[in-house]
C-alpha cells in the first residue's frame, strides 16, 4: 500500500493547509503568515517548535518512543515566487505579484502530514527535526539557515530534501546518486562607450555592437572551453542599452546566469566570460566591468542515502515507478548547502502533466492536491525506517 492509511485519512486537512497557503503566498524572508501557520500546527500536534531562524524558518523538533538513537533532519521549503498569477480557482493567490509557482505549498503541507502522523505514532527511534525553511527562490535561505547555526543547534546525522516535478506521473519519483540539480551563478557586465549620433557611429565607441558581439561569444564558452562529455549552461537573459532611434549610447548591460554540475567546470566560466569580456571591449576600444556571483552549489546526492531514498520510495510505489536514470537538471536547489554541510539525498516526486501551463515557475501551475498523501507517506516511512526502533518493524501501513 503506498499511503498509510492514517495519513490518508487527512488528506483533506493536508489540503485545506496547503490551499491556504497557495491563497496567501509570501516570497523570501517575507513568509510571516505561513511560518507562523507551520509553526501553530507544529504544536498542535505535540511537536517542540522553535521560530525565527533565519528570520522567518521554522524548526520542529519529535522525539521517537524509544529513547536514544540518531537524529535526521526532513526539509520543505516555504516560500513564493514574484509571479503574477493567471488561474481562477477558488484557492488562487490574494497577494498581487505572488504567487506559488513552484509547489512549495504543497511541500510544506507533505511535510506537515507526516509530521502530524509522526507525533501520533511516535515508531522510530531518535529525533526528527522539520526543517521549515524560507527563501529558497534565489536569496539562499538554506545558506541562511546555516549561518544561523541550525546544525549547530539541531545536530542530524543526515538530512532529506523532496520537490514536486512535472511531467513525471503522479505515483512515481526520481532520484539518482551524484549531482541531482546544477550550480546556480549570475553575473551582469556592463560596457562603458563613447555615445554618439546614430548617423555618426564613427564619432563614438558603440557599446551595442560590443554586447551583440559578446553575447555570440559566449556561448562559445561551452561549446569549445568546456569538455564535451561535461555539461554547462550560459545564457544571457538580459540586455538593457538606448533610450532612442537616433543615439549610440554611452553604455549597455548584459546579465545572466550560468549552469554547471562539476565544480571544476563551475570554476571555469567566470575567467570565460571575463576572457571574452575583455578581448570584445579591447578590440572595440570599450571598458567593461563583471559582477559575478556564486549563488548556489551543484545539489548532490550522497550514495548511502539515495539507496534509503530510493528504497523507501520503491518499497511504496514499485521499482518500476522510480526512476533511477532521470537525467539531473539544470535547474538549481538551495537544499545544495544542507547537502555540503551532512549527507543526504533530495528526491523528485512526480505531480503530473504540464500541459497547459502545469510546468514550474508558470503563471498557470499548481500543485497536484492527489500528491499530497504520498508524499506524507513517503517522509513518515522515511523517518520510520532510519530511525527504525530496535526490534521493531521499520515500515508500517
Amino acid at each position: 500500500m503506498p499511503i498509510v492509511n492514517r495519513i490518508a485519512e487527512f488528506h483533506r486537512e493536508m489540503t485545506e493547509w496547503r490551499r491556504d497557503i497557495h491563497a496567501n503566498p509570501e516570497t523570501a524572508f517575507e513568509e510571516h503568515r505561513t511560518s507562523a501557520l507551520v509553526a501553530r500546527l507544529l504544536e498542535s500536534f505535540g511537536v517542540e517548535v522553535e521560530r525565527g531562524i533565519a528570520l522567518t524558518g521554522v524548526v520542529g523538533t519529535l522525539q521517537g518512543a524509544q529513547p536514544g538513537g540518531p537524529a535526521i533532519a526532513l526539509r520543505a521549503d516555504m516560500d513564493a515566487l514574484h509571479v503574477e498569477e493567471r488561474n481562477d480557482f477558488a484557492h488562487a493567490s490574494r497577494n498581487q505579484g505572488r504567487m506559488h509557482a513552484c509547489g512549495h505549498d504543497g511541500h510544506t503541507a507533505m511535510l506537515l502530514g507526516a509530521a502530524k502522523y509522526l507525533a501520533e505514532t511516535r515508531n522510530f527511534a531518535g529525533t526528527v527535526h522539520f526543517i521549515f525553511q524560507p527563501a529558497e527562490e534565489n536569496e539562499g535561505g538554506a545558506r541562511a539557515m546555516l549561518e544561523a547555526g541550525v546544525f549547530a543547534r539541531y545536530p542530524v546525522e543526515a538530512v532529506y530534501g523532496m520537490h514536486n516535478w512535472p511531467e513525471l506521473p503522479v505515483g512515481q519519483f526520481a532520484i539518482r546518486p551524484g549531482p541531482m540539480m546544477a550550480a546556480f551563478d549570475i553575473f551582469e557586465i556592463v560596457i562603458t562607450g563613447k555615445g554618439a549620433h546614430a548617423a555618426m557611429p564613427h564619432l563614438g565607441i558603440d557599446p551595442i555592437v560590443c554586447a551583440a558581439q559578446m553575447v555570440t561569444g559566449l556561448q562559445t564558452i561551452v561549446s569549445r572551453a568546456v569538455h564535451p562529455l561535461e555539461s554547462a549552461v550560459v545564457s544571457v537573459t538580459q540586455i538593457h542599452g538606448g533610450d532612442t532611434w537616433n543615439v549610440i549610447p554611452d553604455g549597455v548591460v548584459l546579465r545572466g546566469t550560468i549552469r554547471a554540475f562539476s565544480p571544476a567546470v563551475r570554476d571555469r566560466l567566470e575567467p570565460a566570460i571575463r576572457r571574452i569580456a575583455d578581448g570584445v571591449c579591447r578590440a572595440a576600444g570599450a571598458q567593461f566591468d563583471l559582477r559575478y556571483e556564486r549563488r548556489y552549489p551543484p545539489t548532490v546526492n550522497s550514495p548511502e542515502q539515495t539507496e534509503i531514498a530510493a528504497a523507501i520510495a520503491a518499497d511504496m510505489v514499485g521499482a518500476d515507478n522510480v526512476k533511477r536514470d532521470e537525467l539531473p537538471s539544470m535547474g538549481a536547489e538551495d537544499f545544495a548547502f544542507f547537502l555540503e554541510q551532512k549527507p543526504g539525498a533530495y528526491i523528485w516526486i512526480g505531480n503530473g502533466s504540464a500541459a497547459g501551463g502545469g510546468m514550474l515557475h508558470n503563471p498557470r501551475y499548481d500543485f497536484d492536491d492527489a500528491v499530497l498523501p504520498l508524499g506524507a507517506s513517503y517522509w513518515a516511512r522515511l523517518a520510520e525506517s532510519v530511525l527504525a526502533k530496535s526490534g521493531a518493524r521499520a515500515i508500517s501501513g
